[in-house]
């Protein structure tokens, strides 16, 4: 089976709806096969939109790995500047139809990693594709910083069995980093882009 952050070997489409309830405002998504979570909303982005103060945000939000788009669809629900990106086609294509389905206006494009990200954002939001390997998990990881405003956060979550506390160690060395929540085992992360004296 192709893991949701590849084109090739996709099974066949069989999309459903699914309603999904996040911090007491109801969305509906389309899903699909080859997606991530296709079934529901899983927990770990579930604990990391929880752990965010929307209210808080402001400026640019870059989802990162959008997937079929609860994170940028939550966040452009509360009335955010967002963009979406994947490098899985199909997610893409439910993405869009998902932000129509919810009445959201964000932007969705395909991008490899950062590789058709032309500016900076105040914020990258992702539940990263822990599955891609440490190499490139870090390349999304310690990469966002040449994306972040001075200033700007990486908000991640990611679970203790998946190496959270040694990936905090690293993530400190190149920035600040302040634990949001720990629930069953997943640690929303905020690494912050701290200004260059």
């Amino acid at each position: 089976m192709a893991h949701y952050f590849e084109n090739e070997g996709m099974t066949q489409s069989n999309e459903k709806k699914i309603k999904v309830v996040i911090n007491n405002e109801l969305f509906t998504f389309i899903t699909d096969h080859n997606v991530f979570s296709k079934s529901g909303l899983d927990f770990g982005t579930r604990t990391l939109l929880e752990s965010i103060n929307v209210k808080k945000l402001n400026g640019d939000i870059l989802d990162f790995g959008c997937g079929y788009g609860p994170i940028g669809i939550y966040l452009g629900k509360n009335n955010l500047n967002v963009d979406m990106i994947d490098i899985n086609l199909r997610a893409l294509n439910l993405a869009r139809k998902n932000a129509e389905l919810n009445r959201v206006k964000v932007n969705i494009f395909e991008s490899n990693i950062y590789e058709n990200v032309t500016k900076k954002y105040n914020y990258i939001i992702t539940n990263p594709p822990i599955r891609v390997g440490k190499k490139i998990l870090y390349e999304i990881l310690f990469g966002a910083k040449e994306y972040l405003t001075e200033g700007g956060h990486l908000i991640l979550v990611v679970h203790k069995d998946q190496g959270a506390k040694s990936l905090v160690k690293d993530l400190e060395k190149r920035y600040q980093i302040q634990i949001l929540q720990k629930n069953k085992g997943f640690y929303v992360i905020d690494c912050y882009n701290a200004l260059t004296i």
